[in-house]
């Protein structure tokens, strides 16, 4: 697993979203590192890391605790939010603190759950992936900016960033987008015990802020803050704001 590390002090693991990279964290991440030692993650498949089968989330939070044998604070979006919370519940001696960015336990609409995508939505995607994956990663990329502040400026950057460190491998995809397809995480969350910030995008389309108010209402010692304008990238629309949220929270 490719992790590129930079700054001094508490260790802080950043974990990136479906057929990104940790690339997209490289703004806060510069940011957070004159107070924090700050790991920027490539999941298998994605960025400069080796691709591996991956079909569920053991396989990426084994990765990343055989990468990370002391206790970290932990920064998931979208995918990687459910990485976190999966490693997290799983494994909560190697996670202090959980910053979770437009998070979601369940990707897919349900009949008891009517903050996720339609599953067709989510089907539509895959076969679109096996036509063309890169089309259809900037269509996804669309989706996730739509609606927010500066919403032409994010898509030129994000876009640009897509391919920066070489195509995603192709089982990643799949398997990730499966992932997002598949899992329910609403069972396990109620097992997480650590102090928990929920960062959510008012106008986000994928994973509206209900879901983070869901979480918080469901994981003891969790927060939200919802940031006005952003969409699902807030981290990149809302840059400083986002950096002064994760800072005050992991000194808390």
């Amino acid at each position: 697993m490719h992790i590129e590390t930079i700054g001094s002090g508490a260790p802080l693991v950043l974990i990136h979203g479906w057929g990104m990279h940790g690339g997209v964290w490289r703004e806060a991440a510069q940011k957070l590192s004159d107070e924090f030692c700050v790991h920027s993650v490539d999941l298998p498949g994605f960025g400069a890391s080796p691709a591996l089968s991956i079909t569920h989330l053991d396989s990426l939070v084994e990765s990343l605790s055989e990468r990370f044998s002391a206790p970290v604070n932990v920064c998931g979006w979208s995918l990687g939010g459910q990485v976190a919370m999966h490693w997290a519940a799983r494994e909560p001696v190697k996670v202090k603190k959980m910053v979770l960015v437009t998070t979601t336990p369940c990707f897919t609409e349900q009949d008891d759950w009517l903050f996720g995508l339609p599953g067709e939505v989510l089907e539509k995607f895959a076969a679109e992936l096996e036509q063309n994956h890169a089309t259809t990663l900037r269509r996804f990329i669309s989706l996730q900016l739509r609606g927010s502040e500066n919403e032409r400026e994010l898509l030129t950057k994000l876009r640009e960033q897509l391919f920066s460190r070489g195509e995603p491998a192709m089982d990643a995809l799949r398997g990730g987008l499966g992932i997002l397809r598949d899992v329910d995480q609403r069972a396990e969350v109620v097992q997480i015990q650590q102090p928990t910030l929920l960062i959510a995008g008012q106008r986000d389309k994928l994973t509206p802020p209900e879901a983070s108010y869901y979480l918080a209402q469901v994981i003891p010692n969790a927060k939200v803050v919802e940031i006005e304008g952003a969409a699902h990238a807030p981290f990149l629309s809302h840059p400083e704001l986002f950096v002064a949220l994760v800072r005050k929270f992991l000194n808390e």
